[in-house]
């Protein structure tokens, strides 16, 4: 090879790598909850407690306990144990002002078992977007059991995955054209960020492994 002809190869190479853009790692899962207390999490602080890695709600208090941090598109990973009759939920895309289930999104955390909810409406069962969006029913293990559960919130669309079925699996503006479920008004739909929240009601639900992985800024 000439030597010319080498020089010219380099010099192609260079510009070439000079051109491509850097390649972005990717996001990672990181941990919501540090397994010791309730740093990176506000609101609610006094109607939950932390024991042996477990974060759970304060039987006769709870609240709405946010991250301090907010989300556009994301996926939050997490495992939960209910006590009989328990009733929770998580928030997505909330602001901390008003009610997560209308202001933003709530997901269902509740012992469908339980006699008390035998009249529940679709949207109310465990895994539901409360008022807009029907869970699938038969995943949810006995109260005193862990499950693991991963919601995705990518655009319009919000993805349940209860112990490895997908219980939800929905876009946003079809499940609310012509009216919601519920037939209340939820302007949180068209939020594209907020909080992520606890949501409790009073009842003891475990949660613990709480982690999310951000997907803002990423290209389509």
């Amino acid at each position: 090879m000439s030597h010319t002809r080498a020089l010219a190869i380099l010099s192609s190479a260079f510009l070439t790598a000079v051109a491509a853009p850097a390649a972005c790692p990717a996001q990672e899962f990181v941990p919501l909850f540090n397994g010791k207390d309730l740093s990176g999490w506000t609101g609610a602080t006094d109607g939950y407690a932390v024991e042996d890695g477990i974060l759970y709600c304060i039987p006769g208090s709870g609240g709405k306990l946010f991250t301090e941090d907010e989300y556009g598109d994301f996926v939050l990973r997490f495992e939960f144990r209910l006590t009989p009759g328990a009733n929770n939920g998580i928030g997505l895309r909330t602001p901390t002002e008003g009610d997560p289930a209308y202001a933003g999104m709530e997901i269902q955390v509740l012992d469908n078992s339980a006699e008390k909810y035998n009249a529940l409406q679709p949207y109310q069962y465990h895994g539901s977007v409360y008022g807009v969006v029907p869970a699938k029913k038969g995943y949810l293990k006995p109260a005193g059991e862990w499950n693991s559960q991963e919601i995705s919130c990518i655009g319009r669309r919000v993805k349940v995955v209860l112990n490895g079925e997908t219980i939800v699996d929905a876009d946003l503006d079809e499940a609310s054209e012509g009216g919601t479920m519920d037939h209340r008004e939820h302007p949180g739909l068209a939020r594209k960020s907020g909080h992520i929240a606890l949501l409790g009601h009073g009842d003891r639900v475990d949660f613990r492994n709480m982690e999310v992985k951000s997907l803002d800024g990423e290209s389509e």
